[in-house]
């Protein structure tokens, strides 16, 4: 038996456990980013990133058609106290490096507070070209700063809104307020019943050509609240009527597949308020799973 209480099996390796990143690189890194303390809502997210690493070992990279298990895996650990002094600073000098040395890096939070750093360690210099897409029931573009504001931040430090896209966006949870912000900025809102009409493959593919119009690197944002809150009791802010566990994973795998896309963030998991089947946290864990079974797609 494993440490985990898991079995062990040289026929069936495991996911997950994965070696400290080093110079020479990876092509998926993982990064924790437990920020938590301006939650607008209480929150245990910065339990997270742990329960995310011990979830992967209940999986495999094992995918029929696509060389998973071949790929270099590397995890940079956790960025200490993010959300204290110089602790933005500290994540975005993080993910630079590991973005650096990988083929695609993967931040796992921690609130939604997570997108600012690693969306700017990401771009580096190139925020003035770079995109976003967002998988959020809400815009996130609340004043202050908060797991509600990552975004009006964003566009405050250099992005241009004509290259962001936010899919899922839900009714009864924004306001009219922070919608008319949302068009006076250029972003593309594709609401959650848009999505009922139009398949998903269209709809990142669409969102994958705004993002990355100006030729410069995408960010994702994958905020679980956009799932239903049947699968994502663990978010906070999840509503029933949300996205199914599938569909969010077939998202996180057809962004990850564009070479535009330098790196995700995983956010708003609470894994000290998750279902005892630890459902969402084992969601996110197939997130970055989902990523990397795209590296082989670029």
């Amino acid at each position: 038996m494993s440490e985990q209480g898991l079995s062990v099996d040289p026929l069936w390796p495991r996911a997950g456990g994965w070696p400290p990143l080093g110079a020479e690189g990876a092509d998926l890194t993982l990064i924790g980013i437990p920020t938590h303390e301006t939650s607008l809502s209480p929150t245990g997210a910065h339990a997270t990133p742990a329960a995310v690493r011990e979830a992967l070992r209940r999986y495999s990279t094992f995918v029929p058609g696509l060389d998973v298990e071949a790929l270099r895996f590397a995890d940079a650990g956790d960025v200490a106290s993010p959300d204290g002094p110089g602790g933005r600073e500290r994540a975005i000098a993080a993910v630079a490096e590991a973005v650096g040395r990988s083929r695609l890096t993967v931040a796992v939070g921690g609130d939604n507070s997570l997108t600012v750093p690693v969306a700017l360690g990401a771009a580096g210099d190139e925020l003035a070209t770079a995109g976003l897409i967002t998988l959020d029931a809400h815009h996130d573009l609340r004043d202050g700063r908060s797991n509600g504001s990552p975004v009006r931040e964003l566009l405050e430090a250099g992005l241009d809104g004509r290259r962001v896209v936010q899919i899922g966006i839900a009714d009864f949870a924004n306001s009219a307020a922070y919608t008319r912000r949302a068009t006076e900025h250029g972003i593309t809102v594709v609401t959650r019943d848009a999505l009922h009409t139009r398949p998903i493959e269209d709809v990142m593919a669409e969102a994958l050509e705004i993002a990355g119009a100006a030729g410069g690197p995408v960010h994702v944002d994958l905020d679980v609240d956009v799932c239903d809150r049947s699968v994502a009791p663990g978010c906070p802010a999840s509503v029933p009527g949300g996205l199914a566990a599938w569909e969010l994973r077939r998202f996180a795998r057809l962004a990850a597949a564009s070479p535009l896309v330098r790196s995700i963030d995983i956010a708003e998991v609470d894994a000290t308020a998750d279902a005892p089947d630890a459902r969402t946290v084992r969601l996110a864990a197939l997130l970055v799973l989902e990523a990397a079974a795209a590296l082989p797609l670029r």
